[in-house]
């Protein structure tokens, strides 16, 4: 385990309108707010045609490569994320969201772009004093967070 401490500071109640995308409107509200890490959660509906990233296809193989999953209608949805900042680059959203509709759920990262249907209800706290930052992983490929 590796870890960091960090203080909360502001808090901030938010509402995605319908066709919004999820992550860019995150990203763009951080910048406008001056806003470089923060966790949040969030709930609402997402719209038909949203795409999920749900895992790789090979759970151990020699390279990630990601598994794309298609809304076919529209879902109801919660999920949990971090906003940290690249190294070198602006603060970016990490989120898992879970979506359901009747009996069906699906669990993935929202990074391909997820659009609300209707509204999307954001609590975001932002966090203060924290080293936390994201880099490259050259064994994943991915930008791992490095509190």
């Amino acid at each position: 385990m590796i870890f960091s401490e960090a203080k909360t500071g502001r808090t901030f109640v938010i509402r995605l309108e319908d066709g919004d995308v999820i992550h860019e409107k995150i990203e763009e509200f951080a910048k406008e707010n001056n806003i470089r890490a923060a966790y949040f959660n969030a709930l609402g509906g997402v719209d038909k045609g949203s795409i999920l990233i749900t895992g790789p296809v090979e759970g151990r193989g020699d390279s990630v490569v990601p598994m794309y999953y298609t809304l076919e209608e529209v879902f109801e949805a919660q999920g949990t994320g971090t906003l940290i900042p690249e190294e070198n680059s602006d603060s970016t959203v990490h989120m898992h969201l879970s979506c359901g509709r009747k009996e069906k759920t699906i669990t993935g990262c929202i990074r391909s772009g997820v659009k609300v249907w209707h509204v999307m209800e954001i609590v975001l706290t932002e966090l203060l004093e924290s080293s936390a930052m994201r880099k490259p992983d050259k064994v994943t490929g991915f930008n791992l967070l490095i509190p």
